[in-house]
């Protein structure tokens, strides 16, 4: 690199000769001489590879080893990489909810990045949250950016059949009552669906986030759909290496990539593959950190009418590695061009219809073409009414066709511990027509809006052969879920949304087709309840949890902290000795 390009590189701002003086020679010392560095290894870019690996995070345990083909990518291209990590979060594991923890993530990765000598950053993510959360952080500091996804497990094979993770998990409450699954079943299902290092196998929301940042242009073409222990995962990693650099040395930052267009093309394509509803929360809060304009609204009127060309659970039949031995993203990327801004650009200089002209699709039973869809409109589609004044979502090609136009008596449930009381009840008064209703677990009240809006049904009416009801949440549901399940009611109950306020008995009308939902009381009577309410005792004491329940958003807006948006300008710590 000459002195020139060397001179641009905002590493130098730390340690060039003349960097601060003192403070630049305590940099260059600590730099070169603790660490055993040649002389000339500061003029080179400073790559930082932001590692979601942890023993905490199963889904991210590879990524400690996927770490090194992405540094030898780095070292190949003349630059020097850095790895560091940051908080991560498994979703199966962690309490209360993972989401709860997005925001503080992207928070950990931002300062991580602002306030040290970096040129560029590869994201390395995996499990649900951890895509999101990194590219939340990156996009508020807006250096050059690329993401290598962590890659799904290899299929799931139990008794003869594919089995995806959670997907399978929530039919297990109906197969131990209506098919006899005993504990011995269900031990030898658990080992089955989890065969190897990698995130859930299904296009559930890690998926969803892997193909979304593809979709968007962060990561090289392909990367979404390589399995976590394909051989080409790590060819993947070292190639992205070498890109980092040189979109250092063109200065491709992500404010260049994440335009208007990228995201309408994200939208689209999360409909093409039946993306997860957790997309909508995360895309949003991208959108505010870099500061694109995204509404709610923007999913339905741009994803609605997308036909639904991915044949994996829990729309479909197959799973992730199905979908990479098909063709993988690029497939979709390329059947859905009369539908994309092809001119978009990426990270690799190039834009997303260039990247994907000439993708050919091994197995049109996995991924469809545009003239043969499974479905001829899926998407999300967002509902309004008195129920969700600033809306909720629901997913379509998830739901049960019967119920989309549905008219039902209310069944409350004030929080998950009422839930877990009272669904097996044989005295709850339920039937197939009723309607479920879950309150206190959106942003503020849970704290953290958790995946528990597609409730389980009670033992009795699956034992009748009942596998489908409406359920409303200022919840969410897991992206390997299904069901005819209202999710991210805004504004939630915690915070006195009119959800707050339904009662058992009370009617309720989905009409999604009109893309309504209506509590069907007197705005007399919601008065009356609206004046009686109080407002549930925050379960959220100190710390990080109490900071984010006085900060965060609504669903709506993406459930970020209000001052993580783009508005909020962050100190530059060059300008500090």
């Amino acid at each position: 690199m000459d002195e020139d390009s060397q001179k641009k590189l905002r590493s130098q701002q730390w340690f060039a000769p003349s960097a601060g003086g003192k403070g630049g020679f305590v940099h260059r010392k600590a730099w070169r001489k603790n660490q055993g560095l040649p002389e000339d290894t500061y003029g080179k870019p400073v790559i930082g590879i932001c590692n979601t690996w942890s023993e905490l995070s199963p889904c991210n345990t590879h990524l400690r080893f996927l770490a090194e083909s992405v540094k030898r990518g780095i070292l190949e291209a003349g630059g020097y990489p850095l790895e560091f990590p940051i908080v991560s979060t498994g979703e199966t594991i962690i309490k209360p909810t993972a989401m709860l923890f997005r925001n503080l993530m992207s928070m950990d990765t931002e300062e991580s990045i602002r306030a040290n000598p970096l040129d560029g950053v590869v994201l390395l993510t995996g499990c649900d949250k951890t895509t999101p959360a990194t590219i939340m952080g990156a996009a508020s500091v807006d250096l050059p950016t690329i993401v290598v996804p962590g890659g799904a497990m290899m299929n799931g094979m139990f008794r003869g059949t594919r089995i995806g993770n959670g997907t399978y998990v929530w039919k297990l409450k109906e197969k131990i009552n209506t098919e006899g699954f005993t504990e011995k079943d269900l031990k030898d299902a658990e080992v089955c669906s989890a065969r190897s290092e990698g995130h859930c196998t299904t296009m559930g929301t890690a998926s969803s986030m892997a193909c979304m940042a593809e979709s968007l242009g962060l990561t090289l073409p392909g990367a979404a759909a390589i399995p976590a222990v394909d051989s080409r995962k790590k060819t993947l990693a070292q190639l992205s290496g070498r890109q980092i650099v040189e979109m250092v040395q063109a200065d491709r930052k992500m404010s260049k990539i994440l335009t208007r267009e990228a995201f309408e093309n994200a939208i689209k394509i999360n409909a093409a593959i039946g993306g997860s509803t957790n997309f909508i929360i995360h895309l949003q809060a991208i959108a505010g950190r870099i500061g694109v304009d995204l509404k709610l609204q923007d999913f339905d009127d741009l994803g609605s009418k997308i036909p639904l060309l991915v044949n994996l659970m829990p729309s479909g039949k197959y799973l992730m590695e199905d979908f990479y031995y098909a063709g993988g993203l690029p497939v979709v990327l390329n059947h859905m061009k009369s539908h994309l801004h092809n001119n978009a650009l990426t990270v690799n200089g190039k834009t997303l219809g260039n990247n994907n002209e000439d993708a050919v699709c091994f197995n049109e039973e996995v991924i469809r073409h545009i003239d043969t869809p499974l479905q001829k409109e899926a998407g999300i589609a967002v509902l309004y009414g008195n129920l969700c004044e600033n809306g909720a979502v629901i997913k379509p090609s998830a739901s049960s066709g019967k119920l989309l136009i549905h008219k039902g008596k209310a069944v409350v449930f004030d929080d998950m511990e009422d839930f877990r009381n009272k669904i097996d009840d044989p005295e709850l008064e339920i039937d197939e027509k009723s309607i479920m209703v879950l309150k206190t677990v959106g942003p503020v009240g849970y704290p953290g809006m958790p995946e528990v809006g597609n409730l389980d049904l009670p033992e009795r009416l699956l034992k009748k052969g009942i596998t489908d009801m409406v359920r409303i949440s200022d919840g969410r549901m897991s992206g390997t879920a299904f069901g005819t399940v209202i999710l991210h009611v805004s504004p939630e109950s915690a915070v006195g949304g009119t959800l707050a306020l339904v009662e058992n008995g009370d009617t309720i009308i989905l009409d999604v087709p009109k893309r309504l939902l209506q509590l069907d009381v007197d705005e007399s009577e919601l008065e009356k309840r609206r004046a009686n309410w109080k407002k549930p005792a925050s379960k959220a004491k100190r710390g990080y949890p109490y900071w984010y329940t006085k900060t965060v958003q609504q669903a709506h807006l993406g459930a970020d902290m209000d001052f993580l948006v783009k508005d909020f300008e962050a100190s530059d710590p060059t300008e500090t000795n």
